[in-house]
């Protein structure tokens, strides 16, 4: 795992030494045990390092033999050793013990075509001089960032915005589409960032610049339109446990320390007793809780730790330590609102503490259904017999309901669900269904100068779901909500938040559930084996580890990581959110009025509404120009 940055220019001017340094140094903490850079003619590729495999020869960039490609990579490639043995039976003879060198050669044989050979997490530069050609790749998942920005003469790209920022040229003009895209959906969506003129490189695919032009392509998806996997239900259990045995097992290949993330969730749970099957050492596990009980999952960590004999560490999360929060919106280097990525920087701190590598559960939901929305989408299907007046009359009815105590109340819950549940199409339904700021929301909160600016591109968020229903038109009404997350909120939010938090503390995260091959096994299989009628979520996974799972994790209902936010920001936060989002320098921004934003937070204060996720959203997004955009970094 490691940052990796560089610049090609188009003119053939030569990249500036120290420039490609100080964009390194601005990596420091995602790679702390090396450096190393590359320049040649017109390109510069600059990385840091956490030395996770190979620690004597794995030093990067690494050149071919013939000093025509030159790589640097951050990542972990699974099925390296496999590749090598290929490679090596056609001739090639490998001077180190890295994966990287692996990518290197495949690219030689193969071109662009080498990343589809690839099984892992990654980010790749390959300098071919001999070309003149630039190529970057990520993997399919999203689980490792790449952001580039093309100005008239060079292409620069790196692991985080910051980098980009110290080649002159690059500017730092916020995107409004992207602050409307922030408060619907908590993220800013690939290709987008913050900044106009800086784009991701959207998960599965690759970009080749060369001699000037530059081109972008996929070169992955989730296999929509393949045909279904038809076994019986228990050759299915079978075939998932296979699959994620073996990609758990792939993922315990480390020369250092190693461990798991343990929430006493279905998902971990099940990676820790795999990897208890597999080790002739106790797991080491960490997990984290809160004082609120209604958040806390640490009762169910101790369960699986004390059944698999773990070593156990578990952090509670306390208000106080919101004050790491400025350094949080530093190292997301855009605005970010998913509450998680607090108690995530936490318990990834002190993983770090013990290990350099963990496992987690990202990906069960996913793949299996996991999430009370998909239960939610499936009954939403019913009210569409409704006639329009019903429908018309019960949407009036909801918003008489309470909404406090988000997200776990009851009546908060059911307010959330009548108003997705009464659209009839399902981009819409499933937007109102998980967005923070609705349209109705942003009626009269925006200024009107920044609605001006914002103009027709106000409600992408809508644009964006509708496009990604689209590329999945025919599969069945399960594995469609599936795809859409895949597409969505799992690399943009999930794989954005896991990358930052472990990469702020120098830790590797390594997700099983997020292999490619188990992902394509899985989506291939019926929806219907995954929320089982209405009630049961991860059927076929749980089934499958029915053996493995104490009767208390196999019985328990999915709980989700929420912080405790609504009386946090009437409590210990109060004081701290109002003179950050409602100071002199927020409401100069000039993005919304300020009655609005008062409105808002008195209905919080007096308890008639929980804006606890809409508060912190607005306080995040204070963060990010207080720490990043004033400070220039």
């Amino acid at each position: 795992m490691c940052g990796i940055c560089g610049i090609v220019y188009k003119d053939g001017t030569s990249p500036d030494q120290g420039r490609l340094k100080a964009a390194n140094d601005r990596l420091t903490h995602r790679g702390p045990d090396d450096e190393g850079f590359y320049i040649d003619g017109p390109a510069g590729l600059g990385m840091r390092r956490l030395a996770i495999i190979d620690l004597n020869t794995g030093h990067q960039p690494i050149s071919s033999a013939d000093g025509r490609c030159t790589i640097v990579f951050n990542g972990e490639i699974y099925n390296f050793l496999e590749l090598r043995e290929e490679l090596e039976s056609q001739g090639y003879v490998f001077r180190t013990k890295t994966d990287t060198e692996a990518i290197l050669a495949l690219y030689e044989r193969l071109g662009t075509g080498c990343v589809k050979r690839l099984r892992g997490m990654f980010a790749i530069a390959i300098w071919d001089k001999s070309e003149q050609s630039l190529f970057i790749a990520r993997d399919r998942i999203g689980k490792k960032p790449l952001v580039y920005t093309e100005q008239g003469g060079f292409l620069a790209f790196a692991s985080e915005l910051r980098s980009l920022f110290v080649w002159p040229g690059v500017p730092r003009e916020v995107d409004p589409e992207a602050i409307d895209l922030f408060l619907s959906l908590q993220y800013i969506p690939s290709p987008k960032t913050i900044y106009s003129g800086v784009k991701k490189l959207p998960p599965g695919h690759f970009l080749l610049h060369r001699k000037g032009k530059t081109v972008v392509e996929r070169y992955w998806d989730i296999p929509v339109g393949q045909p279904p996997i038809t076994a019986d239900v228990e050759e299915a259990k079978r075939i998932v446990v296979d699959k994620l045995r073996e990609a758990v097992r792939l993922r315990l290949i480390s020369d250092v320390p190693l461990g798991a993330f343990l929430s006493g969730g279905v998902d971990s749970s099940i990676i820790v007793a795999l990897m208890a099957e597999m080790s002739s050492q106790p797991v080491k596990t960490f997990s984290i809780g809160f004082d609120e009980a209604e958040f806390s999952e640490l009762r169910f960590a101790k369960e699986v730790a004390r059944r698999y004999g773990c070593e156990h560490t578990e952090f509670v999360v306390k208000p106080e330590m919101a004050d790491v929060l400025p350094k949080l919106a530093w190292h997301y280097g855009e605005p970010y609102a998913d509450p998680s990525a607090l108690p995530s920087y936490y318990v990834a701190r002190e993983t770090r503490r013990f290990v350099t590598v963990a496992l987690n559960g990202d990906g069960g939901d996913e793949n299996f259904a996991g999430y009370v929305r998909y239960f939610a989408m499936k009954l939403a299907r019913y009210f569409d017999l409704m006639p329009g007046p019903a429908r018309s009359a019960l949407r009036s009815g909801a918003e008489l309901l309470p909404d406090w105590r988000a997200p776990y109340g009851f009546s908060w819950r059911l307010k959330r669900f009548l108003r997705s549940a009464l659209f009839t199409d399902l981009p819409r339904r499933h937007l109102k269904m998980i967005c923070y700021f609705t349209e109705e929301d942003k009626e009269g909160f925006y200024s009107p100068d920044f609605a001006a600016r914002l103009g027709a591109a106000r409600g992408a968020a809508q644009g964006y779901m509708e496009r990604a229903f689209a590329a999945c038109p025919d599969e069945d009404f399960v594995n469609r909500m599936l795809y859409v997350d895949f597409k969505t909120y799992l690399p943009e939010c999930l794989m954005a938040k896991m990358d930052i938090a472990a990469m702020a503390n120098s830790l590797e995260g390594r997700s099983p559930f997020l292999d490619h091959e188990f992902v394509e096994t899985v989506f291939r299989m019926p929806g219907d084996w995954k929320l089982r009628g209405l009630r049961g979520h991860k059927w076929l996974l749980k089934e499958a580890f029915r053996d493995k799972l104490p009767p208390l994790i196999f019985n328990r209902g999915k709980m989700g990581f929420g912080i405790p936010l609504g009386s946090w920001f009437r409590g210990p936060l109060k004081d701290y959110w109002a003179d950050h989002a409602l100071g002199a320098k927020a409401l100069a921004r000039g993005y919304f009025q300020e009655a609005a934003l008062r409105r808002l937070w008195d209905e919080h204060q007096s308890g008639r509404r929980d804006h606890g996720y809409r508060l912190w959203a607005l306080l995040m997004l204070e963060l990010w120009h207080e720490a990043c955009l004033e400070k220039g970094q």
